[in-house]
């Protein structure tokens, strides 16, 4: 070992890039499982249904809530606490008629009788009802489809773009890394049981702008180290390429997960997810840089992908 390491930073990655590249595969792959055996926990965006957001001043429980609402025999209407102190998200799928104009009668009658019994129920608590949202089960699925395409389509540019700005080698570890931090990604939020819907799309869509940033940055100095120590073979140019901007990439990754760190811990809402979901993303995704990316290119390499290095 001490011939790997000629001052701080200098660690072999590469030796132990097939023990933590197994690792790797293993989360990807019962991160997938997981996701197709559970299913992820879809938001009103991607779903349908309607959700009203209300606030009171004290004293009313989220069982008192649910009780209350229980009693509209509405159908599956679920109560969840928001935010700080006595704040509540009801959600409903609605009832269908037998046309869409009959369905929204509908809708609109079952909003009606939830905001006359929070309002009648809880008067002495000074019920703020302050959002209504609702989106209908159409919408959602073409949001769904939208969403879904909109990564695919983004995977395949970003192997595209690889593959013409250093080398067909370099592709596939951009993309499968990228992959693997947005699977892990979602796994860990939907563990956690909280709901993917548009807003948690678009944080996953930045982290996978955040991490292709850093396996780029990593790609750029194999190819600047490729010219100057060629001779000494790919697995020094890799090594000497991840340990030589190993700071920067911690300072880079770890400046932006104290800040995603302290948006958790301090906001809520919407706000805090995507801010979980930044956290999770960014630590995966500098691991990845680190230990999924680069790797794959020797992989590649070994198994006798032509390299043109490019100027």
């Amino acid at each position: 070992m001490a011939n790997n390491k000629q001052s701080f930073g200098r660690f072999d990655f590469v030796g132990k890039a097939w023990l933590f590249g197994g690792i790797s595969l293993v989360l990807t792959v019962a991160s997938l499982i997981y996701l197709a055996v559970a299913g992820l926990n879809y938001g009103i965006d991607f779903k349908g249904g309607t959700e009203i957001q209300v606030k009171f001043d004290q004293g009313v429980t989220i069982d008192n809530v649910r009780e209350a609402i229980t009693k509209l025999n509405l159908g599956d209407v679920g109560v969840q606490s928001f935010g700080e102190g006595n704040e509540y998200i009801v959600r409903f799928q609605g009832r269908q008629g037998a046309t869409d104009k009959e369905t929204n009668e509908i809708l609109n009658a079952d909003i009606a009788k939830i905001r006359e019994t929070i309002t009648t129920s809880f008067a002495q608590s000074n019920p703020d009802i302050r959002r209504v949202d609702t989106v209908g089960p159409q919408v959602g699925s073409e949001l769904k489809r939208n969403g879904l395409l909109a990564v695919f389509y983004c995977l395949l540019v970003i192997l595209i773009y690889v593959a013409l700005r250093f080398d067909y080698k370099f592709a596939p570890g951009a993309v499968l890394c990228l992959f693997h931090d947005a699977v892990i990604t979602l796994a860990v939020f939907n563990l956690v049981g909280k709901e993917v819907n548009v807003a948690i799309l678009a944080a996953i869509m930045t982290l996978i702008g955040f991490s292709l940033n850093d396996t780029i940055v990593v790609f750029d100095r194999i190819r600047e180290t490729d010219h100057q120590a060629h001779e000494k073979g790919f697995s020094f140019i890799i090594n000497k390429s991840i340990n030589d901007m190993l700071i920067r990439t911690l300072i880079t990754s770890g400046t932006t997960f104290v800040s995603a760190l302290c948006l958790y811990i301090f906001a809520d809402g919407t706000v805090e997810d995507i801010a979980f979901a930044m956290c999770v993303g960014i630590f995966f995704g500098t691991y990845s840089s680190i230990y999924v990316a680069a790797p794959l290119v020797l992989l590649m390499e070994k198994f006798g992908v032509k390299k043109t290095a490019k100027a």
